[in-house]
């Protein structure tokens, strides 16, 4: 067996984050067998490992890869698609999404994964939770996904978006799709694959595929990723069918706890904040999608009041983390009309909550620079011009990563691009294979009614 080759990112200012939070300058990261091997100064680093891959950070900033938790790689086809406009949320899921995902062959599920992937490595995410549909196409796409995952070389926790809007056959096929899908990640020896149970949401899914879904989560020791209350219609839909609100239905029929994503949660109330809290179930909240469809602003300063661990996740708007935090801090600003409000909870989705939510799924140490933790390291061209040190790390990830491209990106001790330079995927090839199939699958989305 080939040893994986050592590789040195320094010359830059590593930015450990997590506990120890150290801020090196002239500091360098050492490689070696996916793990970080060494973290210190880059004269000695180098001169100690004359072997390893050089790569020259340039007086840039070296950090780990970032953490979506929450992602929708088959939303890729609907950049320049004009649906017919909607009034309000559910308009939206009708007019177009509903359309979209069913306008899908398996042909686009992959080009519909492969583009925002390239789009992570460019941004620095290393590592993402998405969630998946497809209802012409079910049996099998998780398996495209995940070969595209693998191809890319990035991590990924995926799921197939189960929901009974598409007919008994269309349920029962979701079920079976996400079952398989549990069983390769659980054989999976990678490192890089992990599996979830999707739902749509509540107002799609009846009381037996609920309980069917909790079941299979159950089965494979893991949890729901699953959209909650994202508009007022969700709750609205659970109370009348089922006299109860979307979270305490999810809590009775045992799909809430800490292996669970709960995403949105912006009309939950605080009985149902109080569940989230005391069952340690993982909140997401994704900013830029929420105002993009004007459903509201999750209260997520309270949330975290009540020691909710809420991650940060784009939704499928962007797969890039640097634009997504410096949104929602954005977002906190207007809503509280108060630019004292926010910064620190904004901060601490991106650099705590998430690693947090990935180590504990993926089972390795994520989201930080430290001996033995995952290889996920890039370099930002944020080259600090003002004194960075660790007291004001953040405001430098929030103001400075977070304006600038990222240089170079490893994922699990890979480099997938170096110095701008893509080196797993061919963004041009991808690109004219999805030009010659979008025209298609608009087609197809028109015809539908």
């Amino acid at each position: 067996m080939t040893k994986d080759p050592k590789i040195l990112v320094g010359n830059g200012v590593v930015l450990t984050l997590g506990a120890d939070n150290r801020v090196i300058h002239q500091g360098a990261v050492l490689i070696e067998g996916g793990k970080i091997a060494a973290i210190g100064d880059s004269a000695g680093l180098r001169r100690d490992h004359p072997d390893a891959d050089w790569i020259d950070a340039g007086g840039k900033t070296i950090l780990p890869g970032f953490i979506c938790a929450h992602h929708h790689l088959y939303s890729t086809f609907a950049c320049g698609l004009a649906p017919k406009p909607a009034a309000n949320f559910v308009e939206t899921l009708e007019n177009l999404w509903w359309k979209l995902d069913r306008a899908l062959d398996m042909n686009d599920v992959r080009l519909s994964a492969l583009i925002p992937l390239v789009r992570c490595i460019r941004s620095g995410t290393t590592t993402i939770f998405d969630h998946h549909a497809s209802p012409s196409a079910i049996r099998g796409s998780l398996d495209v996904i995940a070969d595209a995952v693998l191809e890319s070389g990035i991590r990924a926790s995926l799921c197939y978006e189960i929901t009974d809007r598409n007919g008994q056959q269309g349920t029962d096929d979701g079920i079976a799709e996400s079952e398989a899908f549990l069983q390769r990640a659980a054989a999976d020896t990678s490192g890089r694959l992990h599996g979830l149970v999707g739902l749509h949401a509540g107002m799609t899914i009846s009381p037996e595929t609920l309980d069917r879904c909790v079941d299979l989560a159950k089965r494979y020791d893991t949890g729901l990723h699953v959209h909650v209350a994202e508009d007022k219609a969700d709750q609205v839909d659970s109370v009348a069918k089922y006299g109860m609100r979307v979270l305490e239905r999810l809590y009775v029929a045992g799909g809430l706890g800490p292996k669970t994503l709960s995403v949105h949660n912006i009309h939950i109330d605080d009985a149902e904040m109080e569940r989230l809290a005391e069952t340690h179930t993982n909140a997401v909240h994704n900013p830029q999608s929420n105002m993009n469809n004007a459903v509201g602003a999750a209260r997520v300063v309270d949330m975290a009041a009540k020691g909710i661990r809420v991650g940060l996740g784009t939704d499928g708007m962007t797969s890039d983390m640097k634009e997504e935090v410096r949104a929602g801090l954005w977002l906190r600003h207007h809503v509280a009309e108060d630019p004292r409000v926010g910064f620190m909870d904004m901060a601490n989705m991106l650099v705590t909550a998430n690693p947090a939510i990935a180590t504990q799924f993926m089972g390795r140490k994520l989201g930080e620079l430290s001996v033995g933790a995952a290889a996920d390291v890039i370099v930002s061209d944020h080259i600090p011009f003002t004194p960075l040190d660790s007291n004001n790390v953040l405001g430098h990830l929030i103001f400075g990563v977070s304006a600038s491209a990222v240089d170079t990106t490893i994922a699990d001790g890979k480099i997938l691009m170096r110095h701008k330079e893509l080196q797993t995927l061919d963004w041009a090839a991808i690109c004219q294979q999805a030009a010659k199939a979008a025209p298609q699958t608009w087609r197809r989305f028109a015809a539908i009614d």
